[in-house]
């Protein structure tokens, strides 16, 4: 072989122009691959389905007195067309902002129905293929409209589920700087095992709520996307925090700033699951999910402070602790009750459980099971990962 021949370590030179031709080419023959597919009918083989594909999907259904509307949005490959609106069964008149919706494309549908409170009502839209798409109010109750009041209450709500309990829980640091080192690998494994439970919960309902999710919007891939982002992120922020040259104390504290940060994340999620729960009328279900996440949440101020109690934090640290790991929770609470998009609150779902998951893997491998711990306790390590998994576990039997 020749010494001036190119190999894949020795590139060749070549200029700007050259490199963008280089670049665009394969792109430039593969569209004509596909033109020439389209233009032959998939190479003879029949690529248009037998029966016409048609979804939508129900974003929000909004009840005023003697009013239904309902917010939707077209997940079909190509345009649908509103034909006709049942409601229990019963043909009803309606109006629309748009009855022709293109793909991916919104419209709402207006029915003007002297609708009983507490009543259920099954809802199908047929397009002009008649083609069924139905969604169910189960309670028919008035839904909360967005202003300014409403927007209080939704602050108030992310108060008592986030920012107090945290805050709370922070009121045993008297009691934890006095425990032995026994006690605290037990307290630290025991916030590991609260954080994979969290993390297990918040991909379950990401999962749940993907499915809801047109086929366009790939809520397993976006779920996909917000643990594994997240996790690579809050990992690469973890190393960068508790680097080489910093003491103990600093990558301690490093560490409850990462927890916080990932109790935050799951608390945003939280936050989500009570707005939408109170905008949809469901005010019991949310009334019910504000009193589970407050016992729940107490425990979270608990897992910040584990890795700091023998490093003296100062007040002001430990409030705005507090606030990072609880705050959320009023955000979440405004965005599920105010704005309308499943997509988000998939990726949000995700992104809270990717944190506690990644969080429970750093407190693990730095602080619990550490190969360099001089006096291991496995056994201690397995009963606290146990009893915070458990307790969450009980405190679900409320939430849930």
């Amino acid at each position: 072989m020749s010494a001036d021949a190119p190999t894949l370590s020795q590139p060749t030179q070549s200029g700007p122009g050259r490199t963008a031709f280089l670049v665009a080419l394969p792109i430039l023959l593969l569209a004509g691959v596909i033109a020439v597919f389209v233009a032959t009918d998939g190479g003879g083989l029949n690529v248009e389905p037998a029966a016409p594909i048609e979804a939508v999907q129900f974003n929000r259904t909004v009840l005023k007195p003697g009013v239904i509307e309902l917010h939707l949005r077209n997940t079909s490959p190509q345009e649908i067309q509103i034909a006709q609106v049942h409601i229990n069964d019963a043909i009803w008149p309606y109006s629309a902002d748009r009855t022709s919706i293109p793909r991916l494309g919104s419209s709402t549908v207006t029915l003007a129905y002297p609708w009983i409170e507490g009543q259920a009502y099954s809802i199908t839209l047929f397009t002009s293929n008649s083609i069924p798409l139905t969604t169910d109010i189960p309670v028919a109750t008035l839904t909360a409209q967005q202003d300014s009041s409403t927007l209080w209450k939704f602050t108030l709500v992310g108060l008592y589920v986030g920012i107090i309990p945290v805050l709370l829980g922070m009121f045993w640091l008297p009691v934890l700087g006095n425990i032995s080192q026994r006690w605290m690998l037990f307290l630290m494994a025991a916030t590991v095992g609260l954080l994979v439970v969290l993390g297990i919960d918040a991909t379950f309902e990401a999962l749940d709520q993907a499915v809801a999710l047109g086929s366009p919007f790939q809520g397993n891939v976006l779920v996909g996307i917000g643990i594994l982002g997240t996790w690579v992120l809050l990992d690469a922020m973890g190393k960068r925090a508790a680097g080489d040259g910093r003491s103990p104390r600093d990558r301690h504290f490093a560490f409850a700033w990462m927890i916080a940060i990932g109790m935050g994340l799951h608390n945003f999620g939280e936050g989500l699951a009570i707005g939408a729960a109170y905008t949809v009328g469901a005010a019991t279900l949310g009334t019910f999910l504000v009193i589970g996440f407050i016992i729940q949440n107490i425990t979270e101020g608990f897992g910040i402070l584990v890795p700091i109690v023998k490093d003296k934090p100062s007040l002001k640290t430990l409030a705005l602790l507090g606030l990072v790991g609880g705050g959320p929770a009023i955000l979440g609470a405004w965005a599920g009750g105010l704005i309308t998009a499943p997509a988000f609150s998939v990726l949000f779902l995700a992104i809270g459980a990717g944190a506690c998951l990644q969080v429970a893997w750093n407190i693990g491998r730095n602080l619990v099971w550490r190969r360099e711990q001089p006096n291991p306790a496995p056994m201690t390590a397995f009963a606290g990962m146990m009893a915070g998994m458990l307790a969450l576990f009980l405190t679900g039997l409320i939430i849930k």
